[in-house]
């Protein structure tokens, strides 16, 4: 396979002169824009397509495993099975190519052609080579083409199905049987791919032509130019990555602090970031190698994202759903769905990355494997990729590759209002909301009750409670008490506010400040789509989360909530008012000083929500359909009354306490002490962990600890006389800001390229300048203690 002649794929071309021309200036203009770039373009050989054809058959079709081994054999025996089915089923009609598969079938038509070329591309499918099943696809390819995707056709529905879903596997499909597709289907098939994706689109790094969006863009123009034998197109694909790369500080992209936003306003690592990660890692490996290797300097980033914006939002091997936009709705698991794609592209893009990357990743990837257990990666990707399947069988056999641990640490994400927090045996994640990261995202008709997810909603999952939010949660949870939120009760309609995250509250103030291992974290909060008002506070500790929350207002003429956890369990619920603590049993206990919470234990019924036109998660099987389902909840809540009037709560949560664990801290009520809680600071202090934050909504002082203007702070006194300061801007506008403690301090051992002035002695005074353009990022100051 692989080594077709140059007389066959020059048959394949078909394009007009004039735009062949076009196409030949702009991709010499790419390659440096002289006559020699024309030459060099003019002049690439036959090798180097036969080359790009067998990379790409091997790297997403599936290579380096023994198809006569189990399980490859019974799984390619299932798939030469599957397509042949198809082959014998198609009965091409005007208004279908499968009979119970009415056009456009932009999803499942594409499946099966696609089901049926790598049958034919892949060893041990019983119909390996053989060309009567090519001839099929190209049947299949050709009508599809001259039926619904045909140059000049009136595209309908979501744009992405004919710019990048539906292009992208005819192309793949014709590829992959290549001399079988002739001249009289390749010329009009590469004119409506022409028409669809025109050139002009890559031009512009804005609209739908931004991240992942524009890396499958490439992509698809790339397979145009191998299935066309067209050097200028591929050196395009190419260079229209560029803009990809470096690092945004509005809009789409990556940021420095790890952050991954598509549609605007919404954190995507978990789709459409994963989507740009394999992407990515895809084109890299397929280029590798030829004339046109992806060779921009600025492509570091996309490997030293693996580490600072993917590895962060996996745990355990699934993709945590505060990065996943409306995709969380889609359908059970798919948080582990998603944890898998971003573990398979991160060992293919190990095979373009440097060595010391490469062994990182392994064993990082090796350990996620290992501790997945509610869907176990290995297993899954049996149904999956075979390439990745046999990578993670490669390093889960191989004891050199050490498998790496959760680390422990937080990051703060702040440009994306997100929180991730872990210590041995558990893990957090907090998702928000601000004025540049919507409440939350809805369309295609997906997430319609989503509405409060960017209300300070807390993820957690304890030691074998990694499937919490996979198992039907969004299908069954209540909308209105989600774990953590503070929320107006006000009923919402489905799909409410503008779709495609444009959901903005208007306060700048969400962010915190963290050292690395403990974190302070604030969010000024403006209900959606109601009149409520709150400052919630978590306070990141290592056994627990303390939650603060003042200044609840509303005037909606409903109930106000804090939901303190509403777990997708049927464990027994134990609450003791009088002591101020509740537990549920096998999952985690909470403290709730001079609360008097309410409680629920529930069975809830939903449907799972799926969409026949769904853009990023499609393929056979997933064209509709809604299963009842009823899962168990035990629901812990505050209410702050109908209309309230600068109501607080204050609570401690405990992942993974035992109830005796909870009682004991409840009992002892100065293990955490609340210093402040109010519509101007909300701050606390752990002497057994030396630590002290303050969330500064207003400037002023609270207890040791003063600022000059609104701030986080974060102070935590070590062994050996020395200390830390971390600060923050969360609003991300002070020219100039005076953090001052009470303490005695000796001297500063390491300062910070943002510190102006510092004055020690009696107590410490440090000035810090040009905070505003920092991104919200947190800044450390170490010193000695006087």
């Amino acid at each position: 396979m692989g080594g077709y002649s140059r007389r066959l794929f020059l048959q394949l071309s078909g394009v007009a002169a004039a735009g062949a021309l076009i196409t030949v200036a702009r991709a010499a203009h790419a390659w440096g824009g002289s006559a020699r770039a024309g030459d060099r373009l003019a002049h690439v050989g036959d090798d180097s397509f036969a080359l790009l054809r067998r990379n790409w058959r091997d790297v997403t079709a599936g290579a380096g495993f023994d198809a006569a081994a189990e399980p490859y054999r019974t799984r390619l025996a299932r798939l030469g099975r599957t397509a042949a089915g198809y082959r014998d089923t198609m009965a091409p009609a005007d208004t279908s190519l499968w009979p119970d598969r009415a056009f456009p079938s932009f999803v499942a038509t594409m499946a099966r052609l696609q089901t049926m070329a790598r049958a034919y591309a892949l060893p041990g499918t019983g119909l390996t080579g053989d060309a009567n099943l090519a001839e099929a696809v190209a049947v299949g390819v050709d009508h599809y083409r001259r039926r619904v995707y045909a140059a000049g056709a009136a595209p309908v529905g979501n744009w992405w199905h004919w710019q990048i879903g539906v292009p992208k596997k005819l192309l793949d499909a014709a590829v992959l049987i290549g001399p079988h597709l002739s001249e009289r289907r390749t010329g009009p098939l590469l004119e409506a791919v022409d028409h669809f994706v025109p050139e002009c689109y890559l031009d512009d790094y804005s609209g739908t032509s931004t991240g992942a969006n524009r890396v499958d863009l490439c992509m698809v123009t790339l397979l145009r130019a191998v299935v066309g034998s067209d050097p200028a197109k591929a050196a395009l694909a190419v260079s229209a990555l560029s803009p990809v790369f470096p690092y945004v500080g509005e809009g789409d992209g990556f940021y420095r602090d790890g952050s991954f936003v598509q549609h605007t306003f919404v954190p995507y690592q978990g789709t459409y970031g994963a989507s740009l990660l394999s992407g990515l890692a895809t084109m890299f490996a397929v280029l590798r190698g030829s004339p046109w290797e992806v060779t921009d300097p600025n492509r570091q980033v996309v490997y030293d994202m693996v580490d600072r914006s993917f590895a962060p939002v996996v745990h355990d091997g699934f993709c945590m759903d505060l990065v996943s936009g409306r995709g969380i709705s889609r359908q059970p698991y798919g948080d582990h769905d998603r944890g898998r794609g971003i573990a398979s592209a991160i060992l293919l893009l190990g095979e373009t990355a440097s060595a010391a990357e490469q062994a990182r990743w392994r064993g990082m990837v090796k350990g996620w494997a290992r501790r997945g257990v509610h869907l176990p990666m290995l297993k899954a990707a049996e149904n999956g990729d075979l390439g990745f399947h046999a990578r993670l069988t490669a390093i889960l056999d191989d004891d050199a590759i050490p498998a790496a641990d959760e680390p422990v640490g937080h990051r703060l994400l702040a440009m994306s209002a997100r929180a991730v927090h872990r210590r041995p045996g558990w893990c957090a994640g907090l998702s928000m909301a601000s004025d540049r990261i919507g409440h939350y995202e809805h369309g295609n008709g997906e997430n319609l009750r989503g509405w409060h997810t960017g209300s300070g909603m807390l993820y957690w999952w304890a030691e074998g409670h990694g499937d919490q939010y996979s198992d039907s949660f969004w299908a069954t949870v209540d909308p209105y008490r989600l774990p953590g939120t503070t929320v107006s009760t006000r009923r919402l309609a489905d799909g409410a506010g503008l779709g495609w995250g444009d959901t903005c509250p208007p306060d700048r103030w969400v962010g915190g400040a963290t050292d690395g291992l403990y974190a302070t974290v604030g969010q000024h909060l403006n209900g959606f789509e109601s009149t409520m008002e709150a400052f919630k506070s978590w306070f990141f500790l290592d056994d627990a989360v303390v939650c603060l929350g003042a200044g609840i207002t509303g005037r909606d003429g409903v109930p106000v909530e804090t939901v303190v956890d509403n777990r997708r369990t049927d464990a027994l619920l134990t609450v003791d008012e009088q002591a101020g603590w509740a537990h549920i049993e096998g999952h985690g206990g909470y403290v709730m000083p001079c609360a008097r919470p309410r409680t629920l234990c529930e069975k809830r019924v939903g449907g799972e929500a799926r969409t026949p036109s769904d853009e990023r998660n499609g393929g056979e099987g997933r064209d509709g359909g809604s299963d009842p389902v009823t899962r168990g909840y035990a629901t812990i809540w505050l209410d702050h009354g109908v209309d309230p009037v600068s109501a607080d709560y204050v609570y401690l949560l405990m992942p993974g306490a035992t109830r005796a664990q909870t009682r004991a801290r409840a009992a002892d009520p100065g293990w955490a002490r609340v210093l402040a809680n109010t519509v101007r600071q909300q701050g606390v202090r752990v002497p057994s962990a030396g630590l002290t934050a303050v969330n500064f909504w207003n400037d002023g002082a609270v207890g040791d600890l003063a600022a000059s203007a609104p701030c986080a702070l974060l102070v935590r006194e070590g062994g050996g006389g020395v200390a830390t300061l971390t600060v923050s801007d969360p609003r991300r506008d002070l020219d100039e800001l005076t953090v001052t403690w009470n303490r005695p301090v000796a001297e500063v051992l390491r300062g910070h390229p943002l510190l102006a002035r510092a004055t020690t002695g009696a107590g410490l005074t440090l000035v810090f300048e040009r905070l505003a353009d920092q991104a919200g990022g947190s800044h450390t100051v170490v010193v000695r203690l006087g």
